[in-house]
């Protein structure tokens, strides 16, 4: 008798998925942003060392990558990356790491990791490359300058991000990928900084991903937000010593995503199993505001102030009666 509830809503979510199979699997080849030619980049290694002239080094050899990149995708008559990567080599900008291939890879730095006291490493979810990546740069600049001095924001882009309506954000493969580079990342950066906070923040399906990279992480927080789920049952499943945060503005369409996980026979297994912010998780709760699921690190949010300050390592504000 227990169970009967539930059948109605595995069906439904059976149904879901494959429906979305059915209509992703035709378009996923329309558009192959990791078809775009790249040449291989400067074999930079692990970050060793995070004095300033160590730093400006690798930043000025990503540069020249990414200006690189940028003439290849001009030569395929691909605008729009070109543009990009224009925008990504503009002097200023701090790269740890660059490669333009399959899609793209990048680690960028906002602030002075040489010093930084506090350090946000941000994981973007699904639909995010580098032909959409002014949107994962505006979020990093906002989180930054609501931190203020002493801070650095480190956006990881280290991995092929699914289409938002695809197989691949269906599933944990393209997590389960990624996780050993975002872990090696943290690794390094703690290396470098040991007596630094460091913040996993992680987006959609980013979430996924960091989920993956929790057992041992380096870092002190990891903050769930606009989270489809994360392939464990609970944080204890996580297995980390990170204090885990969960946050979902009032109107994000992730909420009505249903969070089980069904076996797709001869497919995969879908879904990401319980919401992470259902009492059951057991994740500490944030007030993330208002704001739909692209909104979180929007100036002048609750979910950014908030954000904020669990980088902080403050309290998150309660939300307003």
């Amino acid at each position: 008798m227990a169970d009967r509830p539930r059948r109605p809503r595995l069906r439904r979510t059976l149904l879901a998925a494959l429906v979305t199979f059915a209509v992703a699997v035709p378009v996923s080849g329309a558009a192959r942003p990791e078809a775009v030619p790249a040449p291989a980049p400067t074999v930079l290694g692990p970050l060793r060392d995070a004095s300033p002239a160590a730093l400006e080094e690798r930043y000025a050899v990503s540069r020249s990558d990414i200006r690189a990149a940028g003439r290849a995708a001009d030569a395929h008559g691909d605008r729009k990356r070109a543009d990009s990567l224009r925008a990504m080599a503009a002097a200023g900008r701090q790269f740890l790491s660059f490669d333009g291939r399959d899609g793209g890879r990048s680690v960028e730095v906002v602030g002075e990791l040489s010093s930084a006291r506090r350090i946000a490493v941000l994981v973007p979810g699904a639909g995010v490359g580098l032909d959409a990546y002014g949107r994962l740069r505006r979020g990093m600049t906002a989180l930054r300058e609501e931190l203020g001095e002493g801070t650095a924001v480190l956006a990881w882009l280290g991995y092929r991000s699914p289409a938002t309506v695809s197989p691949a954000a269906l599933t944990t493969g393209r997590a389960d990928e990624a996780a050993p580079g975002l872990r090696a990342l943290l690794d390094e950066v703690h290396a470098v900084r040991p007596a630094a906070r460091i913040s996993l923040l992680c987006h959609s399906y980013g979430s996924v991903i960091c989920a993956r990279s929790a057992s041992g992480t380096a870092a002190d927080a990891l903050v769930l937000y606009g989270s489809p789920g994360v392939g464990a049952e609970d944080v204890a499943a996580l297995r980390t010593g990170a204090r885990v945060w969960a946050g979902r503005g009032g109107d994000d369409w992730i909420a009505r995503v249903p969070h089980v996980r069904v076996r797709v026979p001869f497919v995969a297994t879908v879904g990401f199993g319980t919401d992470p912010v259902a009492a059951r998780f057991g994740a500490e709760v944030f007030d993330a505001g208002d704001g739909g699921h692209s909104d979180y690190l929007l100036p002048g949010s609750r979910s950014l102030t908030n954000l904020a300050r669990i980088v902080a390592g403050a309290e998150p504000l309660a939300a307003s009666r």
